[in-house]
């Protein structure tokens, strides 16, 4: 059996592992895990507190999304409970004159290389939302079964996003107002689910009144809801209230009627075989005593009352609380229809062509998945609806934006939500009136660079502080300088120290250090260049850099988003001469 097809392929390999395969799918960048440069110009705060719950600690990230995500994975390994991205949904536009097979290859590369790190980052209990449409949403499921494992799927969310209209519709197949979201977890038994409420219109077939709900239930009087609505209205019965507003108008004072008296509004169902057994007795001995209530009490949940054989189901366990106010409402399904895509325009007053979500949509992955103080992380930032969304709604946000539009449209954007400003989006429903704040980082550039004969150094663009940081990151230390103790930069654990300096590091200042060290404590010196006898300090360990480091991550490189420049371009069809 063939193991490998050329591109796009799904192929049983030799361990039976159903995958994906393309070319260039095991090429691994080797990243390097730069630092992050905070920017305090653009940085912004909430000039005062609004509430003691105010969060200042988010985090706006310009460059490259894949280092992005390198340079969070030492610090967020584990902590990140909803990722929310929309990434490039497909190169088509980009590739007009490159192979096609390669515009798929291309884009399952950049998504496998992010969701592989996106992966790492996700809490145990945390949940990955993934917005795309139909031309790599199958693709983009193979691989995500691959890196999450199939087991961890949870569902396809499938959302409608807009009516057919105008020259939409000359399509040479049913037009397409879908897209999906595919929502895996990092562990699906860590994973726990509250169900959603959606609103829903009144269900007709709740038409039944108790008129003295408040009296024992024996003494209940049941009327037709249509009767007693029509009487309220100031009318004889319901036909002549139909026949003055008509039925859609009279259908609504009905449903108006009910949801104000929800709780003595009911319909008569079934009761299943499958129900309790004194239930089901009950349910018996109901069939033979025709118009009388019967009440099953019940510790713990709701009491159940039977009638004619059947349960009283009340109005009332329809009704919940949807942005603070009562409505009829249904379990939310993996079909969304319900959330408005038309109007989006100015939310957050900002405009971003094509490329911009509901704030409601973001509100909902959020709601599934965290609770206030949650981190959530964006690394396709676009317009930074997510980011807007987290804040209004109480969760520390990440978001990751190599474009400029990083600068013109999320910081404003940013800026007036934290204002109180942003009134747009789901401003109104969660009661958003400002605060909060967010840092602006900028990712530091490459560690090491050539000199002018080719020889790899230390980038003149980092000072010691710098250096040392990014040290600890290509060591596994975490940085953490000791105020006191200038050779305490940073430790891997308790015990475990690094120092970094570019000074010659010598056999006295190694002995100096080694006085100062506790008998269990060992450290890692990374300098440019030392004259030590290494074996008289076994407590010592002592690495030169740029050497130390050269292998370990491809230095240099700033970009590693699609660069359609760089693509090796299609051949050309020999031109057609014409024959006189």
């Amino acid at each position: 059996m063939e193991n490998r097809v050329a591109t796009g392929g799904i192929t049983l390999a030799q361990k039976q592992k159903l995958e994906l395969t393309w070319i260039g799918k095991d090429e691994q960048p080797k990243l390097e895990p730069r630092i992050l440069l905070e920017d305090p110009e653009l940085s912004y705060h909430a000039k005062e507190r609004v509430s003691e719950n105010d969060i200042f600690d988010n985090r706006l990230i310009y460059g490259d999304n894949l280092l992005a995500l390198k340079a969070l994975e030492q610090e967020f390994t584990g902590k990140i409970k909803c990722i929310y991205i929309d990434p490039p949904y497909n190169t088509g536009a980009a590739f007009e004159y490159y192979d096609d097979s390669l515009e798929h290859s291309i884009w399952l590369t950049l998504m496998k290389q992010r969701l592989e790190i996106l992966k790492k980052l996700l809490s145990k209990d945390g949940v990955i939302f993934v917005q795309i449409d139909d031309k790599e949403m199958a693709y983009l499921r193979i691989l995500m079964d691959e890196i999450f494992g199939r087991r961890n799927f949870l569902n396809m969310i499938v959302v409608k996003t807009s009516d057919p209209s105008g020259h939409k519709t000359v399509n040479p197949s049913p037009y397409s107002q879908t897209e999906y979201i595919l929502m895996y977890a990092k562990e699906r038994s860590q994973y726990n689910y509250e169900i959603q409420y959606v609103e829903s219109e009144y269900d007709p077939s709740y038409n039944k009144y108790i008129v003295n709900r408040n009296e024992s239930f024996e003494k209940w009087k049941i009327v037709n809801l249509e009767d007693i609505v029509a009487k309220e209205l100031g009318f004889n019965d319901a036909q002549e209230a139909k026949l003055k507003y008509g039925k859609l108008d009279f259908l609504e004072k009905i449903a108006e009627f009910a949801l104000h008296n929800a709780d003595s509004v009911f319909q008569l169902t079934a009761i299943s075989d499958a129900a309790g057994k004194n239930i089901v007795k009950i349910r018996d001995e109901s069939k033979k005593n025709r118009g009388v209530i019967y009440h099953i009490p019940r510790e713990g949940y709701e009491d159940i009352y039977v009638l004619n054989g059947r349960q009283i189901y009340f109005y009332s366990s329809k009704i919940k609380e949807i942005d603070n106010k009562k409505v009829p409402a249904k379990p939310l399904t993996n079909l969304w229809t319900d959330i408005p895509w038309n109007g989006i325009a100015n939310e957050g007053g900002v405009k971003f062509k094509n490329g911009k979500k509901p704030e409601k949509l973001i509100r909902r992955c959020i709601e599934m998945s965290t609770k206030k103080g949650d981190w959530v992380l964006d690394s396709f930032a676009g317009s930074g609806t997510t980011g807007a969304v987290a804040h209004k709604m109480g969760r520390r946000w990440i978001m990751i934006e190599l474009g400029e539009h990083c600068h013109t449209h999320i910081i404003p954007r940013m800026k007036r939500v934290i204002d109180g400003t942003d009134q747009s989006g789901i401003s109104k429903a969660v009661n958003w009136k400002g605060g909060g704040g967010f840092r602006y980082y900028k990712l530091a550039p490459s560690l090491l660079k050539k000199d002018k004969f080719g020889n790899w150094i230390i980038n003149p663009e980092y000072n010691p502080e710098m250096l040392a940081e990014a040290m600890c990151k290509h060591e596994g230390f975490t940085y953490n300088p000791d105020p006191e103790v200038f050779w305490k930069q940073g430790q891997s654990t308790e015990n475990d120290f690094i120092y970094t300096t570019t000074q010659l590091v010598t056999q006295q200042m190694v002995e100096s250090i080694v006085e100062q060290m506790k008998e269990n404590e060992t450290l890692l010196i990374c300098c440019k260049a030392y004259n030590v006898n290494v074996e008289d300090f076994p407590q010592v360990t002592i690495k030169k850099i740029p050497q130390a480091i050269l292998n370990k991550c491809e230095f240099g490189r700033d970009d590693y988003s699609l660069n359609v420049n760089n693509l090796p371009m299609k051949e050309k069809e020999p031109e057609q001469l014409e024959l006189f």
